[in-house]
């Protein structure tokens, strides 16, 4: 009888520590997940010496969104999983930022260089340096700091916040989206890629619905899913028309 309660204890046990396993594997993906789409992208560009296939206005976007993030975090304390995330990939867009700055300095022909310093909006976010992005994530996060502690006390303004950070980073696609179809090409991209975007979206939306986070994170990926799917759309579109054809 002994061993029939001891044996009924184990099974009962078991789920629980299969299920608190699957929630610390889930958030080390959410955590990491993240930047996996970047690391073929940052080896092509790598390879290449070329940032033609990748748009800088993608770092923006994740840089702004992520810095708003870590403010709601401050005004709303959500899963501790959901701040690393952001901080993970506000390191991941610098090291992005600095591959192509030092690319696009190497192939630089004309001497003419612009600086964040120079207020210049016709060349911003056109910088020459990754000092002057660098400067810009700086000042950014400063007067986030300002505001958001200058009126942290106000609900309205958290909520606000958060959507405004959920709100920026559903745009992540955009820019390279307008981009492909500027340029009529992909080139640098692959179904693959995109595939791991689309993909890593599912997954994270799945997890804010299912840890019932803030409404405002699964409207955002909701909405990247449908932009990851225009893209995909545009490589596979793109692709086609590149090729040779035939007879």
């Amino acid at each position: 009888m002994d061993m029939e309660v001891d044996l009924g204890v184990d099974i009962e046990g078991d789920p629980e520590g299969s299920w608190s396993l699957l929630s610390w594997l889930a958030s080390c993906v959410m955590v990491f997940g993240g930047v996996v789409p970047y690391i073929p992208q940052y080896q092509e560009i790598q390879r290449t010496s070329n940032t033609e296939g990748f748009s800088t206005r993608v770092c923006l976007v994740l840089l702004v969104a992520n810095i708003l993030r870590v403010f709601f975090w401050i005004g709303k304390q959500f899963e501790l999983t959901l701040l690393l995330q952001s901080l993970v990939m506000i390191g991941t867009m610098l090291a992005m930022l600095n591959l192509c700055c030092t690319v696009q300095t190497s192939n630089r022909v004309s001497t003419k260089q612009h600086h964040f310093t120079d207020l210049d909006i016709r060349y911003f976010w056109s910088w020459s340096r990754f000092e002057d992005y660098l400067m810009f994530c700086f000042a950014f996060t400063v007067l986030c700091a300002f505001i958001t502690f200058l009126l942290l006390d106000s609900a309205l303004f958290v909520e606000s916040l958060g959507l405004l950070s959920v709100l920026t980073e559903a745009m992540l696609g955009i820019p390279q989206l307008v981009q492909n179809f500027q340029n009529r090409s992909t080139r640098g991209m692959s179904v693959k890629m995109v595939l791991l975007w689309t993909v890593g979206d599912v997954f994270k939306t799945t997890y804010f619905v299912v840890n019932e986070s803030p409404t405002q994170f699964w409207l955002c990926g909701a909405t990247q899913i449908c932009i990851d799917i225009a893209i995909l759309l545009q490589v596979c579109y793109y692709g086609q028309e590149g090729r040779p054809k035939y007879g």
